[in-house]
């Protein structure tokens, strides 16, 4: 029995200690950001993207590069074929014929081959494919790293909001207790009516069902935010940029001054990139009328036999070796090659299209960031103001609540005023970082 426990005690502090242990991390919004972009997840396949291609443009490099081949080829007869001749040939009878079997039992042959392209459209095309091919994943990668960076910005500052919310939602829960409390008392005392209590109560449930909702979501917004920084959720995340900090830095009337430069925006680089596959294409049909030349040198072994005795001393091998040229000239195809260069033509005038389209959407949403990330600004300046007017507003109902010169439905009222102001505060606050990240993205700025 004793023997069993310990074997027990020996295998779980084994599997305790095979767990990993969840890790800790402290970092500030630039901080997250550049650990995020190395080691999220899209990121990480993003880079493996780059270096599958890099290996992709050397295989279609190597296509014109000369290749070596080697091949053995054993052949085993196990009934030979048969020929007729004349029987006369042998001293028979004339008009008749004698079965003769050409050939022996066993065949090997090994041989090994060089061949080289000399000139061929198609693959000159394809080499600048390949770079072509090359610059769009560099492009997507690019493109990835704009993403993950709005992404880490949304998902910090949604984690700095939920904090900021349970923070005033406490305080608003803790003031709410003593001034119940306090009308509870004056209650009993007679002093006032029962909907008063009442009314405070309503309020509280209010208040810490919101409170209770907030500290969820701030669960969910940290696990997200540690899935876009490649983290494990379990893992310890410590903030230590301020919501109110990231704001003022934010704060950048002049930002949008230098306008926006189309170059520089990388879904038009990727669009652009998108244009020039499909003129290669369109190149590639063109060239695939032109002759295509190529040589070869073979150089090979053959060795025969009615048994099999190959690798012995015994053996005799005949070697053998040939040089050619091999000149492939398209002459007539019914027309196919040409139906296939035009749907190519179509393409990539599709493509020049698109293009444009891009182009003008692109500007559309540089106009829009902008006129958001500037309604955040003013959004921000009013809530700040209305933040104050509605805490003495709630002061003032406050007050004359208490001296009883203000019924509960008004002093309710000015608090349910005060909480939507203090929300909509943050929530300009967070605005105003997210708008931004969003105008960056567009413009290509870091």
């Amino acid at each position: 029995m004793k023997k069993t426990i310990l074997i027990f005690l020996l295998s779980m502090t084994s599997v305790l200690y095979s767990q990993e242990k969840p890790k800790s991390y402290s970092y500030s919004l630039d901080e997250a950001i550049s650990h995020a972009l190395t080691n999220n997840y899209t990121a990480i396949n993003a880079e493996r993207d780059i270096a599958s291609a890099k290996q992709k443009k050397w295989e279609t490099t190597a296509m014109g590069l000369p290749q070596i081949n080697g091949s053995v080829d054993f052949q085993n007869n196990i009934e030979l074929q048969k020929s007729l001749i004349p029987a006369q040939f042998f001293g028979g009878n004339p008009g008749e014929f004698q079965e003769i079997a050409f050939g022996t039992k066993n065949n090997m042959n090994a041989r090994t081959s060089l061949s080289q392209l000399l000139f061929d459209g198609s693959y000159i095309v394809a080499l600048q494919a390949s770079k072509t091919y090359l610059k769009f994943y560099q492009n997507a990668k690019q493109k990835t790293a704009t993403d993950i960076r709005e992404l880490v910005i949304n998902a910090y500052g949604n984690v700095l909001l939920a904090n900021e919310s349970i923070l005033i939602l406490e305080k608003n829960k803790a003031i709410l207790e003593k001034t119940l409390f306090e009308t509870n008392e004056i209650f009993k005392n007679g002093l006032i009516e029962e909907e008063n209590v009442e009314q405070l109560q309503i309020t509280l449930s209010t208040v810490k069902s919101n409170l209770n909702n907030v500290k969820r979501l701030l669960e969910i917004s940290s696990k997200m935010l540690k899935i876009t920084l490649g983290l494990s959720i379990d893992d310890n995340l410590l903030l230590t940029d301020k919501l109110d900090t990231l704001t003022i830095r934010n704060l950048d009337t002049s930002f949008s001054k230098g306008g926006f430069s189309l170059e520089k925006n990388v879904n038009y680089q990727m669009a652009l990139n998108f244009q020039e596959q499909r003129k290669l294409e369109y190149k590639l049909q063109k060239n695939k009328a032109l002759p295509s030349l190529s040589a070869n040198l073979n150089f090979g072994y053959n060795a025969f036999g009615n048994e099999f005795q190959f690798f012995t001393s015994n053996q005799r091998w005949l070697n053998y070796s040939n040089v050619g040229v091999n000149l492939n000239i398209p002459i007539f195809s019914s027309l196919a090659r040409s139906a296939r260069t035009q749907q190519a033509k179509i393409a990539y005038e599709k493509s020049k299209t698109d293009l444009i389209e891009t182009s003008q959407k692109l500007k559309l949403q540089y106009e829009n960031a902008l006129s958001q990330y500037e309604f955040s600004i003013e959004e921000y300046a009013t809530a700040r103001t209305n933040l104050n007017l509605a805490e003495r507003i709630e002061k003032k109902q406050q007050i004359k609540f208490t001296e009883g010169l203000s019924s509960s439905f008004d002093f309710s009222e000015a608090q349910r005023q005060l909480y939507s102001a203090q929300q909509n505060y943050l929530q300009s606050m967070v605005n105003i970082i997210n708008k931004k990240a969003a105008l960056e993205k567009i413009i290509n700025s870091k």
